[in-house]
C-alpha cells in the first residue's frame, strides 16, 4: 500500500492540475480515480457515522471508527493537495472529505451550468453574426474572433474551417468573390 500514495516517490496528489474553479468535470474526475485508487473514495461518498458517546463503544467499534477518521483525513489530505487557496477557503471550515467534497460540488457544478448557459448564448451569437455593408472587414473579424475566443474559454472549441466558412457565408454581397473557387 506504499505505492499507493506515491510514485516512484511524488505524492500522486500532486499529478493532478490544481483546481482553481474552472474545469470542474476534469477535476472532479481525477479526484475520484484518485481516491478510489487508494480506497479512500467511500469516504467522499458515504461518509461516516461519529458517535454521541465514543466511550460507549465496544474495542472492535473503537478500533473501526479509529480506521475510518485515519481514512477521512487522508482523503481530505488529497482533496486539499488538488485545490487552489481560493477554492480551500469554501472548504476550510468542512468538518470531514464528505462535506469539503459536498461544498465543492455544490458551488462548482452550479457554475459549470452557468457556462452552458453562457455558451448557448454565444453559439447562438456566433450563428446569427452578419457583417454589415458599413462595417470594416477588420471590425467584423475582430468581432468574430471575440466571440470564437469566448466560446473557446467555455468549454467550445471551433475548427477554423468552420469558423472560416461562418465568416464566408456571412459577408455582405459586395465580397461575393472572396468565396469563388
Amino acid at each position: 500500500m506504499a505505492n499507493a500514495n506515491s510514485s516512484n516517490g511524488h505524492n500522486l496528489a500532486s499529478l493532478i492540475p490544481r483546481f482553481n474553479g474552472d474545469n470542474y468535470d476534469y477535476w472532479s474526475n481525477n479526484v475520484k480515480v484518485l481516491l478510489k485508487s487508494m480506497e479512500l473514495w467511500n469516504m467522499v461518498e458515504d461518509g461516516y457515522e461519529e458517535p454521541e458517546d465514543e466511550h460507549a463503544l465496544t474495542q472492535a467499534q473503537r478500533n473501526a471508527l479509529k480506521e475510518n477518521r485515519k481514512k477521512d483525513s487522508k482523503a481530505l489530505f488529497h482533496i486539499y493537495q488538488t485545490i487552489e487557496m481560493s477554492v480551500y477557503e469554501r472548504i476550510s471550515k468542512a468538518a470531514n472529505a464528505k462535506e469539503a467534497w459536498e461544498k465543492i460540488q455544490t458551488t462548482y457544478q452550479g457554475k459549470q451550468s452557468m457556462k452552458k448557459v453562457r455558451l448557448q448564448n454565444l453559439r447562438r451569437e456566433f450563428e446569427k453574426l452578419e457583417m454589415q455593408e458599413s462595417e470594416s472587414i477588420e471590425k467584423y473579424f475582430t468581432k468574430v474572433t471575440t466571440i470564437v475566443n469566448l466560446m473557446s474559454s467555455n468549454g467550445e472549441i471551433l475548427e477554423d474551417a468552420r469558423i472560416v466558412e461562418k465568416v464566408l457565408r456571412s459577408l455582405p454581397p459586395k465580397f461575393d468573390y472572396v468565396g469563388c473557387h
